[in-house]
């Protein structure tokens, strides 16, 4: 896909700015003076999902997310993206699908296993989601992620297990 043009990329680093300091009208405005030639560039559509994600607008933004994965399909960001905006909409099966069917497309990041652990633990699949959250953390064994997973909700369930539990607070 072609690079966005120098005025693209300043309303949608405008954009990014707006939307971190929680100023959703001028991020939308900023995202809508892209012009019409741009606005399905991928970089521009992460930006949109992100911000009707924020807004809890997952209808929204399963249709950004279905677009992204649809014309970057090599993009990992689409396809979390499509399996979040699923869970948002209470259809976690249908995320966990939506990753399970991608796992070995990115191997060396750990967000999918990550997230597939937590749609593991939400479904009540507490085995299959000590089995993701390790290989999860065998890609990226940091202090941050176990901190994440260890203060994550949707890895409660997990907790519970001692070998998980050893696992990240480094005593496994």
């Amino acid at each position: 896909m072609n690079g966005l043009t120098h005025a693209a990329r300043w309303h949608l680093n405008a954009a990014e700015g707006w939307l971190g300091l929680g100023n959703f009208r001028e991020a939308r405005a900023e995202l809508n003076r892209i012009s019409a030639r741009f606005r399905s560039h991928p970089d521009v559509l992460e930006l949109r999902f992100l911000m009707a994600a924020v807004l809890k607008h997952w209808g929204a933004a399963l249709k950004f997310a279905r677009v992204l994965t649809r014309i970057a399909p090599e993009r990992l960001t689409g396809w979390v993206a499509t399996a979040n905006a699923l869970h948002g909409l209470n259809q976690t099966q249908r995320a966990w699908d939506t990753l399970v069917s991608i796992s070995d497309r990115f191997p060396d990041n750990s967000t999918v296993p990550y997230n597939l652990a937590c749609y593991s633990a939400r479904l009540g699949n507490v085995g299959e989601a000590c089995h993701w959250l390790r290989r999860a953390l065998r890609i990226d064994g940091s202090p941050e992620l176990k901190l994440l997973a260890l203060k994550d909700p949707d890895l409660q369930p997990v907790w519970e297990n001692v070998d998980t539990l050893e696992v990240l607070t480094g005593q496994g």
